[in-house]
């Protein structure tokens, strides 16, 4: 499993990050993802057939991009 922290400044609270599980969690390969709204910051695990790019991807549809 890879495993990847991605800071997302646009992350304001807990209701953010919830908004990002909820999304990426619906990617095929997703393992983990764990949130930190005072950091902004998410911690993602993953499994092909996922990849970073397709992470980071899906973070700026849902208007969260990763830094």
């Amino acid at each position: 499993m890879e495993k990847k922290t991605f800071s997302i400044p646009n992350i304001t609270c807990g209701h953010c990050v919830m908004a990002i599980k909820n999304e990426l969690n619906e990617l095929d390969g997703i393992k983990m993802v764990e949130g930190n709204p005072e950091a902004k910051s998410i911690e993602v695990g993953w499994e092909a057939p996922v990849t970073e790019d397709k992470i980071k991807e899906t973070l700026k549809e849902i208007n969260y991009p990763a830094a």
